[in-house]
C-alpha cells in the first residue's frame, strides 16, 4: 500500500498529476482543486491510495488525510467507485459532506456527476455515524461565504501567500460574485489565483 507520496511535481493538469519520486514519475488522480494548488517544479506530498483492478492500479492522491479517509468511507458504499468518490470530493468538503450527512441530506450528493437519487441516499445511510462535522470559523468583518473560501485560502497559504493576503483576495474575490454562496471550490481557487498573479512572486507579496 502506497500511503503517502512526496516529491517533485513534474506536471499538474486537470485531475491528473505526475510527481517524481525516486526518478520514477507517479500518474496520481486527484481533483482539479488539487492540482489547481499544485505547481511544476515544486515540492508536493499527498495522502495517497492504490486502488487495484484487474486491469488497472491506479494512485488516488489528496492534500489530507481527512479527504483520503472520506474518500476511502465512498468506495465502500455500493454503486460509488473511484471515480464518483473523486467527483463527489471535487464538489464537496470532508465537512461539508459530514454535514449532509448529519442533516441526512441527499440531495447535496445528487448534484455531483454519477450519482444518482439511490446511490445519494446509500451514502447518507452507510456513513451516518463515521463522519464528524466540524463549524469553520469566520472571518472577522465578514462571515465565511462557504467552506469552499477556507480550502482555498488554505491552498493559498500552502502556495506562499501569506494568511492575510490570502483571506483578503478570497474575501474580495466571493464580494465580486453575483452568488458568493454558489461558488465551486475549483471556480473559486481558480478566481484568486488570477486576481493574485502567478505563485513565484507570493514571496515579494508576503507581510
Amino acid at each position: 500500500m502506497i500511503s503517502s507520496v512526496r516529491g517533485l511535481v513534474l506536471s499538474a493538469l486537470g485531475s491528473m498529476v505526475v510527481i517524481e519520486v525516486g526518478g520514477v514519475g507517479l500518474a496520481i488522480q486527484v481533483t482539479p482543486t488539487t492540482a489547481l494548488s499544485l505547481r511544476t517544479g515544486t515540492e508536493a506530498r499527498l495522502a495517497t491510495t492504490l486502488i487495484v483492478r484487474e486491469d488497472s492500479l491506479t494512485l488516488y492522491g489528496f492534500p489530507g488525510v481527512d479527504e483520503l479517509a472520506v474518500f476511502e468511507l465512498l468506495v465502500g458504499v455500493t454503486g460509488v467507485g473511484p471515480k464518483s468518490a473523486l467527483g463527489v470530493l471535487a464538489v464537496l468538503t470532508p465537512n461539508q459532506i459530514a454535514q449532509a450527512v448529519a442533516a441526512e441530506d441527499d440531495g447535496v450528493f445528487r448534484k455531483v456527476s454519477g450519482i444518482g437519487p439511490k446511490t445519494a441516499k446509500l451514502i447518507v445511510l452507510s456513513l451516518a455515524g463515521k463522519l464528524a462535522a466540524t463549524t469553520v470559523a469566520s472571518a472577522p468583518g465578514r462571515p465565511v461565504a462557504s467552506t469552499a473560501a477556507a480550502g482555498v485560502q488554505a491552498a493559498l497559504i500552502g502556495l506562499g501567500w501569506s494568511e492575510r493576503v490570502a483571506a483578503q483576495a478570497v474575501e474580495e474575490t466571493l464580494a465580486e460574485a453575483a452568488d458568493p454562496d454558489q461558488v465551486g471550490v475549483a471556480s473559486l481557487l481558480r478566481l484568486v489565483l488570477a486576481r493574485l498573479g502567478p505563485a513565484q512572486q507570493a514571496s515579494e507579496r508576503r507581510s
